[in-house]
């Protein structure tokens, strides 16, 4: 299979072009390669190439940005991804295009399935949706993957802001009011083969399995950092409430926690719990001497 990656340089796109490259001819395309504010560059930049699946990874992701650069972001998240269904289609390509748990309002109290009805609160939630909706809109045989909580080894995340935060501090905060379910990028890379292999298409939630706040993933990580042998200043996460982030412009989703049933019914695979992510991704790629206090 021939596979082009867009938005290479991501938390996500490092990780497939890294893994994929070992068993599929895959090119990954940088930002520097492929901008999706310009379309013509895209369009330009992907007729050279022939590949038989194209994953878009990349978007605009900074929330409350995209709330002062409404066009921006529609350009970005909505208008770029129907252009790469279209070519996709030309191609007779498919399209994996990565979305987000935020086109929920988080009003439910039960985890979200691919068929609830979205409601997004801020600009970057509505421009995601209708990426979404303009993807599916070329092709439903495409795939629009929702992701939440994306960490691991290729960008910094929430998780390697925690343990600097306790190796520099006494004290560590993090909001104890707002739920969803991290995805580990190791793991997404292996889902999506299974996705895949499966013809997965329409709309596929995919995360690490179990609720949690920011608050009690910071507290697994820094729990997991010191049972390690990592040391840290600091040993508790202090809460926060959603109220107490003055800074943020954007509206934020209190309960995004997505529902993986559809994922585990077509690949019989059930995504394995966000606290032994957790564990294998500090055990693998956190340096003992990097946050050794100084």
């Amino acid at each position: 299979m021939k596979i082009a990656i867009v938005g290479a340089n991501g938390r996500l796109g490092a990780v497939l072009a890294r893994e994929y490259k070992r068993e599929f001819q895959a090119r990954a395309f940088a930002h520097d390669e492929l901008d999706l504010c310009k379309l013509d560059q895209v369009r330009s930049g992907l007729s050279e190439h022939d590949f038989d699946l194209l994953i878009n990874c990349a978007a605009l992701t900074n929330v409350d940005y995209c709330e002062s650069h409404r066009e921006e972001a529609f350009l970005i998240n909505a208008q770029a991804p129907r252009l790469l269904a279209e070519i996709c289609a030309e191609k007779s390509a498919k399209l994996i295009h990565i979305s987000t748990d935020y086109v929920f309002d988080g009003k439910q109290n039960a985890p979200y399935m691919e068929e609830d009805l979205p409601a997004p609160l801020s600009v970057y939630a509505e421009s995601k949706l209708a990426g979404e909706e303009e993807v599916l809109a070329v092709s439903p045989k495409n795939l629009v993957v929702r992701l939440s909580w994306v960490f691991g080894p290729d960008k910094p995340s929430f998780i390697d802001q925690v343990i600097q935060r306790a190796r520099e501090n006494a004290t560590v905060t993090a909001v104890a009011d707002k739920f969803s379910s991290p995805s580990y990028t190791i793991d997404v890379a292996n889902w999506l083969r299974l996705a895949l292999n499966n013809e997965a298409r329409g709309i596929l939630h995919l995360c690490n399995s179990g609720a949690c706040s920011w608050q009690e993933w910071a507290q697994c990580a820094i729990d997991v950092c010191r049972a390690a042998g990592i040391r840290l200043k600091a040993g508790q996460v202090e809460a926060l409430s959603l109220s107490d982030m003055k800074n943020f412009v954007a509206r934020r989703p209190i309960y995004t926690v997505l529902s993986t049933a559809k994922f585990a019914a077509l690949t019989g695979v059930q995504p394995r719990h966000w606290r032994e992510a957790i564990a294998e991704y500090i055990s693998a790629h956190v340096s003992k001497n990097e946050y050794d206090p100084l």
